[in-house]
């Protein structure tokens, strides 16, 4: 992210200095629909409020506003210059969900080996617009900026390569359009932010995903017979507004016991944490554990209210699965998705296969003890959830 501007003092009086940053920078003004200014001065608010900023904490999260901001204003200044982007179809997109740390970007990774699909590249969501051939991505700025930003990401907290690596020209996540719309689970994670966050739990994110869409629209214009690949674990919590945008989506829901999931997430967490915050470490770690079990409990509560509408659009893969034999839940997504295997691409993705053997989502260390909670407590929360799809033991 672009740390050239200096933070304000109050962040919550600093709104239109934002705007005007990013207007500058632009030489746009245009921000699309205001659904998204209550969203981002209540995450202002937030940040004179909960956390305890580092000073590099405090310039980075700035940065980040602006960041995500720009990239807002970015999309819209794209739909402005490509009228007839939204005439691109998006005919029945692959869209992996379920709870963070359960193997989505394991399956994501494997099956963007098949080039039949398309996805959303890091610096594409960045700085949405129709896709440029592959060989034109070194001529933009925009590339490069976010080759930047990841390199200083995975510099400032290593396990975050270690767990989720990036990278500008490798697909990534939805949730990087969502937050977009500043209503998102997203902003609840960088830093501490438990006002924004008892505010955000109120709140519909409709108008985040209809930006989503005229995004993933945008983005894929350039290729509009491609079908889509999609992926974001904060789908699991909003599978209406998903099937709302993309009605005849196929969803592959991942599964893990939560007892590894959840720490394994705020051990992802807390060392980002680490880089903006100082003080309250064991307080935080504690906080969010609670906050996360409870927030991903709820979320497959939900799920499985929608999907009971929507019985043939959903298909359940466990993580364990997928590391045990990736091929035989290749096979089964595809036969689900209504598409052959080509040999070569099965190749790929077996040699894919091989090269990650033994390796689990949750390789970086990470101990639930740390957080003052036990397994037992984290598996009660989430209900007949574990024993339903059989998640307690081994790698599960």
């Amino acid at each position: 992210m672009d740390t050239r501007h200096a933070p304000p003092d109050r962040f919550s009086t600093s709104a239109e200095r934002l705007h005007e940053i990013v207007a500058q920078e632009l030489g746009s003004d245009d921000f699309g629909p205001a659904d998204y200014r209550a969203g981002l001065e209540m995450l202002l608010h937030s940040m004179d409020y909960d956390p305890c900023f580092t000073p590099g904490g405090r310039e980075r999260a700035w940065s980040q506003v602006i960041g995500v901001l720009r990239s807002r204003a970015a999309a819209y200044r794209a739909m402005r210059e490509n009228p007839g982007f939204a005439d691109a179809p998006i005919v029945s997109p692959v869209v992996i969900t379920g709870m963070p740390r359960t193997g989505t970007t394991a399956l994501h990774q494997l099956m963007a080996f098949d080039e039949r699909f398309q996805g959303l590249q890091t610096w594409l969501l960045e700085a949405p617009r129709p896709r440029p051939p592959r060989e034109t991505w070194d001529r933009f700025p925009e590339f490069h900026r976010t080759a930047a930003w990841l390199d200083r990401r995975h510099a400032d907290a290593p396990v975050k390569k270690t767990a989720h690596a990036m990278a500008a020209e490798a697909v990534d996540e939805c949730c990087l359009l969502l937050w977009q719309g500043f209503v998102s689970n997203l902003w609840t994670v960088g830093w501490s932010a438990a006002s924004y966050d008892a505010w955000w739990q109120g709140q519909s994110e409709a108008p985040s995903y209809a930006h989503y869409r005229k995004c993933v629209q945008l983005i894929g214009s350039s290729a509009p017979e491609r079908r889509w690949l999609l992926k974001n674990p904060g789908h699991i919590a909003r599978l209406d507004l998903l099937l709302a945008v993309f009605p005849d989506a196929r969803v592959i829901v991942m599964h893990r016991d939560p007892a590894r999931a959840i720490p394994s997430l705020v051990s992802l967490l807390m060392g980002a944490h680490a880089i903006m915050e100082t003080g309250r470490r064991e307080q935080r770690g504690a906080i969010m554990i609670r906050r996360e079990t409870a927030k991903w409990a709820e979320a497959m509560v939900r799920a499985e209210e929608i999907r009971a509408r929507h019985p043939a659009q959903v298909l359940d893969v466990v993580q364990h699965d997928l590391h045990r034999d990736p091929m035989a839940v290749i096979t089964r997504i595809y036969a689900f998705i209504g598409m052959d295997l080509p040999e070569p691409v099965a190749a790929a993705m077996r040699q894919h296969g091989s090269g990650r053997h033994g390796r689990s989502a949750a390789e970086h260390g990470y101990d639930i003890a740390d957080y003052g909670i036990n397994e037992q407590a984290v598996r009660e929360a989430f209900g007949d959830y574990v024993e339903r799809f059989g998640l307690v033991g081994g790698q599960r």
